[in-house]
C-alpha cells in the first residue's frame, strides 16, 4: 500500500534524528548543567529518549499544561494553566515538547520561565508543523518538519480515544504504518 510523502515516521528513523539532534544539543552546551523542562503529556517519550544521548548534569522538571474555557465580560476566551514552576535564575533551560503547532501554549510557557531569568532558554519539538502557526515562534531545535495539520499518534502521541502513545513510530491518522522492509531509500 502506498503513502503519501511525510505521512509516517517509523522508529529506526525517529531514534537516529532524536540521536542527532542530542549530539547537536550537547556541543551547544559543552557539558554545562542543563535543566530539561518538559511537557508531560505530549512530550515525555521524546524526552527520554533525547536526555540520554546529553553529557553533563540533566535536572528534570515536569510541568502539565491545561487548558480551559472562561467567559470573561462577556466574552469566551482560553486560559492555559500550568503547575509549580522550578527556580531557574542564571540556568540553561531547555523546554521540551513532541509537537509546535499553534505555539500559543509554548510560547506562554516559554514566558513564564522566561521570568525566573535563566541564563539562556531553547525550544525543541519533535515534530514542527509550521503551517498552522498563530503566533511568531519558531523552535531552537526540531526532529522533523510537517506540513500536515493532521493529528499525529504514537511515540508519545495519542489518539483522540487515549490510545497510541505506545507506538514506537509516528503515523497520521488514517495512515497506514509503514514497516522499515517496506519503506524506499533515499
Amino acid at each position: 500500500m502506498s503513502r503519501r510523502a511525510g505521512a509516517a515516521y517509523s522508529a529506526r528513523r525517529i531514534a537516529a534524528r532524536v540521536a542527532s539532534l542530542g549530539r547537536t544539543i550537547k556541543k551547544d552546551y559543552r557539558g554545562r548543567r542543563l535543566d530539561v523542562v518538559i511537557i508531560v503529556d505530549r512530550g515525555f517519550i521524546f524526552a527520554a529518549d533525547l536526555i540520554r544521548h546529553l553529557e553533563g548534569l540533566v535536572a528534570c522538571h515536569f510541568v502539565a499544561a491545561g487548558v480551559r474555557d472562561v467567559e470573561r465580560e462577556g466574552r469566551a476566551q482560553r486560559e492555559i494553566l500550568f503547575g509549580s514552576w522550578p527556580d531557574l535564575k542564571g540556568r540553561d533551560v531547555l523546554m521540551v515538547d513532541a509537537v509546535l503547532a499553534s505555539g500559543v501554549t509554548q510560547e506562554f510557557l516559554l514566558r513564564r520561565l522566561g521570568e525566573s531569568q535563566p541564563r539562556s532558554l531553547r525550544l525543541v519539538v519533535l515534530l514542527d508543523k509550521a503551517s498552522g502557526r498563530r503566533v511568531a515562534l519558531e523552535p531552537d531545535y526540531f526532529g522533523f518538519r510537517t506540513a500536515s495539520n493532521g493529528l499525529w499518534t504514537g511515540y508519545g502521541l495519542a489518539a483522540p480515544n487515549g490510545t497510541g502513545r505506545n507506538l514506537p513510530g509516528l503515523k497520521l491518522m488514517g495512515e497506514t504504518t509503514v514497516t522499515e522492509r517496506g519503506r524506499r531509500k533515499k
